[in-house]
């Protein structure tokens, strides 16, 4: 564990109880499996939620009345805003020895604003990274922890039971002091986006080839004994054989926030990591029917090149036509680059620029 003393990582909490009993705030997919799983340990966990369907009491104020002190109370929700004002409400709610819990996906520089926060009222507070999303309720949640030795210790009976089966040291770290935990989740996520990426190009590449008739035999044969078997390939094993193809889903690939910041503190820090920063544009580029950047390459290799550019319709970028070979050839109607109108982006794959 970390031995960290700087001013955000000490506690003066001194020989408080480890938690038994623990405030929940927010009870969705994950939150709401985190409390289902320390119940069947037999935890005790009063929750809140402003879902009427979810919550064990009516409010904030409700949940803090119903904890013993020294209060432990665990806030997931969504991060940004919304964990900010949910602190700031418990930083007026909550006495001196009391402790606060950020599990969501906070950006790890907000942990030290939110910690100072606290600390004004007596109140301590650590950051904890959770990954194992709506599987964690049966396996185990990944947790990485920041803040005060004392706090993390207290909290110890609540991270033994999210944790997967095993040793503790294959599922939760105590990270360093406060902001670590978050920012290992960061960085855990910024693989997590390169390890889908580079799976996915294997998905493509195997349906680019008549050879292969059996792409998802060929993933679940990964699964066991090669040197790229992981749970992910396990899941999309799993998503292949209930839509072979993936024909029921569209290829738009939202980013919650987590991949950007590990690109930005890689720029920071000046880590090369192109395959994350390359995974995370990949997002991007997913969510254009027709990229404006891909246009402009191929107005402009039509420009200095001569190369064919296809024109904008029904099924933007189809192929060469016969005669797309051909200096200055185009595709329609033969009109130059500077009035094609909008393009695909797509190149005449036998010329290169």
């Amino acid at each position: 564990m970390s031995t960290d003393t700087s001013t955000s990582g000490t506690s003066t909490s001194g020989t408080a109880d480890p938690v038994h009993h623990l405030g929940m705030v927010g009870l969705g997919r994950m939150g709401g499996g985190m409390r289902d799983r320390l119940r069947r340990a037999g935890l005790e966990v009063t929750g809140y939620d402003r879902d009427p369907g979810a919550t064990d009491v009516e409010s904030l104020e409700a949940l803090v009345a119903a904890l013993p002190t020294p209060r432990a109370v665990w806030v997931m929700v969504p991060a940004g805003p919304i964990t900010s004002g949910v602190i700031t409400e418990l930083a007026g709610l909550l006495e001196e020895g009391d402790l606060v819990v950020d599990g969501g996906n906070s950006k790890w520089t907000e942990d030290e604003e939110h910690a100072q926060q606290l600390a004004e009222r007596g109140v301590h507070f650590v950051d904890c990274g959770v990954s194992g999303g709506v599987w964690g309720l049966e396996v185990g949640y990944g947790l990485m922890c920041g803040g005060a030795e004392d706090d993390v210790a207290r909290m110890l009976p609540v991270f033994d039971v999210l944790r997967p089966e095993g040793p503790r040291e294959e599922g939760f770290v105590h990270a360093g002091r406060v902001g670590a935990g978050h920012y290992a989740k960061m960085v855990h996520n910024g693989i997590e986006y390169g390890l889908m990426q580079a799976y996915a190009e294997g998905f493509e590449m195997l349906l680019a080839k008549d050879i292969v008739t059996d792409e998802t035999g060929c993933f679940k044969a990964w699964t066991r004994g090669t040197v790229v078997r992981s749970w992910l390939l396990d899941l999309l094993v799993r998503a292949l054989e209930s839509d072979p193809g993936l024909k029921d889903i569209q290829g738009y690939v939202d980013d919650s926030g987590e991949g950007r910041w590990t690109v930005q503190e890689a720029v920071e820090n000046g880590v090369p990591a192109p395959v994350m920063s390359a995974a995370l544009f990949a997002r991007f580029t997913s969510r254009q029917d027709d990229s404006p950047a891909m246009k402009a390459v191929a107005a402009l290799r039509n420009q200095f090149g001569g190369h064919a550019v296809h024109a904008a319709g029904p099924s933007s970028g189809g192929g060469d036509t016969p005669d797309s070979t051909r200096p200055g050839a185009t595709t329609g109607d033969e009109t130059d680059a500077a009035h094609a109108g909008p393009t695909s982006g797509s190149a005449d794959a036998r010329r290169p620029a």
